[in-house]
């Protein structure tokens, strides 16, 4: 596996590959390429997504814009102090993160937004050499089970030792710390099995860990 961290044009995983021709066939102005990380590169907060979204970052070519989950997301890095904007509806617009970076598990939309396992491994080679390039970060926030899986692998760590769970906090044997939350995806907020609080408070504590300031705004939910 190469230790690239983002190719534009990877064709490793077939079906991925067929499905990203399909959308450019179908959508000719959408990214609809492998879609890369954004933030700051000596971010010390690293948040860790799934994948892109159909028609939201495969649209656009930035994680988490132009789609509903990176409403709570932006608003939430606004708050924090991290990002310029409190909303990103383009690469092309003048949204800046600083002390933090967003990476994706997978770089590619699948189908229904559904990777198979066989395409995380493959795509993992992609986070694990970005991770191994953010020197600075010391704190990880993945968002969700799959995105958590995805970090232990990159790093090389057990999954076994490492439960899932909203707001679980786990030290890794570098001295960085992952947290974890629920996805800020439209089933979860819409359900409320993720609310803006609570995604708030995970954010304030991974602040912290990061060693970033945690305004009040976003401590207090």
């Amino acid at each position: 596996m190469t230790r690239e961290s983002y190719d534009a044009d990877c064709t490793r995983c077939a079906r991925l590959a067929s499905f990203l021709e399909e959308v450019r066939a179908r959508y000719p102005g959408y990214w609809a390429h492998p879609v890369p990380s954004f933030g700051d590169p000596r971010a010390a907060l690293v948040i860790v997504g799934l994948a892109p979204g159909l028609h939201g970052a495969n649209r656009t070519g930035r994680p988490f814009t132009g789609d509903h989950a990176g409403i709570l997301l932006y608003q939430s890095l606004h708050q924090a102090g991290l990002a310029s904007a409190s909303a990103s509806v383009s690469s092309e617009d003048d949204l800046v993160l600083t002390g933090a970076r967003i990476v994706n598990a997978l770089k590619c939309v699948p189908p229904k937004n559904k990777p198979t396992p066989a395409e995380m491994r493959t795509c993992n080679g992609y986070l694990a050499a970005e991770l191994a390039g953010l020197r600075s970060a010391r704190a990880y926030l993945a968002l969700g089970r799959v995105a958590h899986e995805a970090l232990l692998l990159a790093r090389g760590l057990a999954r076994g030792r490492y439960a899932f769970a909203h707001g679980a906090e786990h030290p890794l044997p570098d001295g960085t710390v992952m947290v974890d939350s629920y996805h800020c995806s439209r089933y979860n907020t819409q359900t409320r099995r993720l609310t803006a609080p609570m995604f708030r408070a995970v954010l304030a504590r991974a602040c912290a860990l990061a060693g970033l300031p945690v305004p009040d705004a976003l401590a207090n939910g």
